[in-house]
């Protein structure tokens, strides 16, 4: 598919529909991950409320326990915001018709998301396996990757649809030998007996790209909300990104909400490219790598049926970048706007 050059963001306004009227009161979810566990703390603290009240508004942000069903709910529009992948943003509320901003692009997965294999030490192994992860989501994208760098395809192994909540339990069983999942799921399966991770993310840097997702028509209607979400992000991101006791405190409460602790939330840092300023988030949003990145998943996405059943071409949904669009001009669904972490970055919030 062809880019589109992005119209000037005065403009871009317009594709927006205005059906959402302003309001003061917001729900946001988040599920468990290392990179969204910020948003724990910062509910836990008060930094979230203290943000929103600086700007006259209530946000309850809740948990879900299964990450899929975080998303839904987003796209049923239960929820204003939603912490998310890049791909899932693309394949269910944008698929689904709901015009959807990325806010804050908070890090990109260096290793957190990974293949581990039972009693086998090498990728290749894994032909003719039936391999348990979240049908369609990024595990099932980093499988599809993983497999082309051995030149196998997905038709070599038989993907078996299993939710994150029960990733850890069903590994245990006999009949399970191979798992795609992301931390801190994968830490605890590659620590157990005869395990080894054989791919991860590292090996596709920046292509996993973990999100705070907003309604577009709410954003749009109520730029109070991407204010004071952006402002609690980057201080909680201050806080925890700092040296001596509070950054320890910050990161061990972190910790201990996932299941783990401070030495295990560190660790599952490692494997993380958290953006800690709104200056790093900003030149990967800003740059060339973003939108091909953005029609690999969408290619990724389309072949496996995920763009919807009236998508004819990767390119079916546009995806709006500050350095242009992929795919629709006239049907963008998926938006990375920058303008909220630029006045982070400039001290406007």
């Amino acid at each position: 598919m062809t880019l589109h050059k992005l119209a000037p963001l005065a403009l871009a306004g317009a594709l927006f529909s205005s059906n959402v009227l302003a309001k003061d009161d917001f729900k946001v979810c988040w599920s468990i991950y290392v990179g969204w566990m910020p948003w724990a703390y910062g509910a836990e603290q008060g930094i979230v409320k203290k943000w929103a009240d600086k700007y006259d508004i209530n946000i309850d942000v809740v948990q879900i326990n299964d990450y899929v069903e975080s998303i839904n709910q987003y796209t049923a529009g239960a929820f204003d915001a939603c912490t998310m992948t890049n791909m899932d943003a693309l394949t269910i509320p944008a698929a689904g018709g709901v015009d959807s901003t990325a806010l804050v692009v908070g890090d990109f997965s260096n290793g957190n998301d990974g293949i581990v294999l039972k009693g086998k030490q090498s990728l290749p192994e894994i032909e003719g396996q039936k391999v348990n992860l979240v049908e369609l989501s990024v595990s099932h994208y980093l499988l599809a990757r993983a497999l082309e760098s051995v030149d196998l395809s997905e038709a070599d192994v038989q993907v078996v649809n299993t939710s994150d909540a029960d990733m850890v339990a069903v590994y245990g069983t006999d009949d399970v030998s191979s798992v795609v999942t992301w931390n801190p799921l994968l830490s605890e399966i590659s620590a157990q007996p005869n395990s080894y991770k054989v791919f991860d993310s590292s090996q596709i840097p920046g292509e996993i790209i973990d999100l705070l997702v907003v309604n577009s028509d709410t954003l749009k209607q109520n730029p109070k909300l991407g204010k004071a979400l952006t402002g609690a992000w980057y201080e909680i991101m201050g806080l925890m990104s700092g040296e001596g006791a509070a950054a320890d405190a910050a990161r061990s409460y972190m910790g201990q909400a996932s299941g783990t602790d401070l030495a295990g939330y560190d660790a599952q840092l490692a494997s993380t490219e958290m953006f800690y300023t709104p200056q790093a988030a900003l030149a990967l949003t800003h740059s060339d790598k973003l939108i091909a990145t953005m029609q690999h998943v969408a290619e990724f996405s389309f072949d496996h049926g995920l763009l919807g059943d009236g998508a004819p071409d990767a390119g079916f949904i546009g995806i709006e970048t500050p350095a242009g669009i992929y795919g629709d001009a006239g049907n963008v669904k998926l938006r990375f706007d920058p303008s909220y972490m630029q006045m982070a970055a400039d001290g406007q919030l």
